[in-house]
Order: structure tokens, then C-alpha cells, then sequence
């Protein structure tokens, strides 16, 4: 007796029955919508953090570049002030030892006079 009630469906219960269908239907097409949007969502967030990405490891890699030329600067002006530097150490050094000898020169004559009559002298 079920199946024959089922079978004989008013005309306004078929209408409820399609009305339903359509509304399930619409649901999904909402709902394949949304999914469709927040893959979207992702997809373009992913995106934006990849060139954010990028963009940050080019900034880095120019900012490294600028610092290691200016250490470079910094080394070459260190190792040619090095370099000076011992070159004007050396000539003060070969000054100083040709002022000591041009001393030495002038007061030898005298000095070994001195000597001399030390060793010669003798005091009682």
C-alpha cells in the first residue's frame, strides 16, 4: 500500500519535490562558487607572497652587494694607508740612521781623542 501512495504523488507535492531538487541544485552551483572564489583567494595570495618573496631577496642581495663594496673600499683604503704608513716608517728610519751616522762622523775625531787620552793619562 506505501508503494501505491508513492506512486500517486499530488501534482503539489511534485512541485515541492522539483522545488527542492532546483534549490539543492542552486546550492551546489553556490557552493562550487565559493570554492571556486576562496581557491582563487589562495592561488592569488600565494602569488603575492611568492613576489614578495622575490622582490625582498633582490632588495637583499642589492643591499649585500652595496656593503660588500663599501668593506672593499674600507680594505683597499686600509691596506694602501698600510702600505704608506710603512713606507713612511722606512724613511723616517733610514732618516734617523743617516742623522745618527752624520753624528757619529762629527763627533768621532773628538771622541777618539778622548779616548785616547784616557787610556793615555794616567792619575795618580
Amino acid at each position: 500500500m506505501d508503494v501505491n501512495h508513492h506512486q500517486q504523488r499530488s501534482p503539489l507535492s511534485r512541485v515541492a519535490e522539483e522545488m527542492r531538487q532546483i534549490a539543492v541544485r542552486a546550492l551546489l552551483a553556490v557552493e562550487d562558487e565559493a570554492r571556486q572564489i576562496v581557491n582563487a583567494a589562495k592561488s592569488g595570495r600565494a602569488a603575492k607572497l611568492l613576489q614578495a618573496r622575490q622582490e625582498a631577496e633582490i632588495e637583499v642581495a642589492g643591499f649585500r652587494a652595496e656593503m660588500e663594496l663599501e668593506f672593499l673600499k674600507l680594505v683597499t683604503m686600509s691596506s694602501e694607508d698600510s702600505a704608506a704608513n710603512f713606507e713612511r716608517l722606512e724613511q723616517d728610519a733610514e732618516t734617523k740612521i743617516y742623522n745618527l751616522k752624520s753624528v757619529a762622523v762629527k763627533v768621532h775625531d773628538d771622541v777618539a781623542s778622548r779616548l785616547l787620552q784616557c787610556v793615555v793619562t794616567v792619575r795618580v
